[in-house]
């Protein structure tokens, strides 16, 4: 095994095992003394966070193209009035106002933070949706995506701490770019670079031991479905948790349909899904490939008649957004939904490096049993992984939506 790839190994498991990690969850860990509130730490003038591009998968992600008024994604956009938030709009157009619903959830919330850190103060929007062209090239503002802002006073002393309220408001990226104002950004509502990984619509179906099939947004940990294990072979693997959990997510999915059996699976573009050239390779040598370079006339297996997995030809490829995104984890790594063999990781086309990654995981449950009700959001393991997996493997190692851009 290549250093780096064991480091990654090794990594994981300290991380599992590491009692500050453990303490992620809410609320306290059982035994553990009652910490004091968090200091919040201003950021320094040129400071970002994360600390990576903002057109990269760890931030904002991709810059998607410019919406206008007369654009089919104008009604992405959606105007806020909150009364506690003061927009400049020089323009007088009410452009300042329009935002996605993701900005507009972080900005309503930073709007709550500036109030009671700082009385009689409230949050300021100079920078909202730009349809004038003010902004340099692929800048978020196109999209409804970004704002500057600072306070209703300008006091410029108070811009670091403003920054990482906006960290703490949840805003993807956060730049103390200016002496004069804060820059904020946030995901796409609907693109894969709003996940960290790849996902399948809510209502995607997997097969239970018993032969029930159930929407993927209702397993719960410790019940059986259909999947793969290394040989190639259907077996009933235990489900451990969600990777990532977005029920109300609005995402494009790549929809991949074969004809013979007639199978059609909804993923996102940097899931992995088992690909053969042809027809007569056996189940063990189908690779796993990224959703986005399946084409049509390449196979993939899907559940047969009387529990079997046979190869079928792909016939069509399209995109489709929907509601829900989850990414379920089984302890082989590999599930069956909508009747086609799929894996449970993203990002990277190593299926047995990621299994690999995930084994302190799979062991922590086998330990302790099964977690309570999961939250919302991407499981911290898997957003540790891909950070320590950005510091350890090659670029080229991800899928591009996955690689940090240059940027404008």
């Amino acid at each position: 095994m290549k250093p780096a790839r064991l480091l990654l190994l090794l990594s994981g498991c300290a991380l599992l095992l590491a009692p500050a990690v453990r303490g992620c969850g809410p609320g306290r860990v059982v035994g553990s003394r009652r910490r004091p509130p968090r200091k919040l730490i201003p950021l320094a003038y040129k400071q970002f966070s994360p600390n990576v591009p903002e057109k990269t998968l760890g931030a904002s992600g991709r810059y998607e193209g410019k919406i206008a008024r007369n654009s089919e994604r104008f009604k992405e956009l959606t105007p806020n009035y909150n009364p506690d938030i003061i927009f400049k709009d020089e323009e007088n157009t009410g452009a300042d106002r329009l935002m996605t619903q993701r900005c507009k959830d972080r900005l309503n919330s930073l709007a709550i933070s500036v109030m009671n850190q700082w009385p009689g103060v409230k949050l300021r929007v100079t920078e909202g949706w730009d349809e004038d062209g003010h902004h340099s090239e692929e800048s978020l503002h196109y999209e409804g995506r970004a704002v500057d802002i600072t306070t209703s006073d300008r006091d410029r002393n108070k811009y670091g701490m403003l920054a990482r309220l906006a960290v703490e408001a949840g805003f993807d990226w956060v730049y103390y770019e200016s002496k004069a104002h804060i820059h904020c950004s946030v995901k796409s509502e609907h693109s894969a670079a709003a996940k960290t990984g790849g996902c399948f619509p809510g209502r995607a179906l997997a097969t239970l031991e018993d032969g029930a099939r159930t929407p993927l947004w209702a397993l719960r940990p410790g019940q059986r479905v259909l999947a793969m294990d290394g040989a190639g072979r259907p077996t009933y693997s235990d489900f451990l948790a969600f990777l990532d959990k977005e029920p109300r997510a609005l995402t494009s999915f790549h929809v991949i349909e074969t004809r013979e059996p007639p199978r059609r699976l909804a993923l996102t573009p940097t899931h992995l899904l088992f690909v053969a050239e042809n027809a007569s390779a056996p189940a063990a040598r189908f690779r796993p490939t990224f959703a986005s370079r399946v084409r049509p006339g390449h196979f993939v297996l899907v559940a047969a008649g009387g529990g079997g997995l046979q190869p079928a030809e792909v016939v069509g490829v399209r995109n489709r957004r929907d509601v829900g995104a989850y990414a379920p984890l089984t302890r082989h790594g590999t599930l069956v939904v909508d009747g086609m063999v799929a894996s449970c990781f993203a990002l990277v086309q190593e299926q047995h490096l990621a299994q690999l990654a995930f084994w302190p995981l799979r062991l922590y449950h086998s330990l302790v049993g099964w977690p309570g009700a999961q939250g919302d959001g991407v499981h911290w393991y898997s957003g540790l992984l891909y950070r320590l997996g950005r510091l350890l493997l090659p670029p080229d190692s991800f899928h591009p939506l996955g690689v940090p851009r240059a940027e404008s």
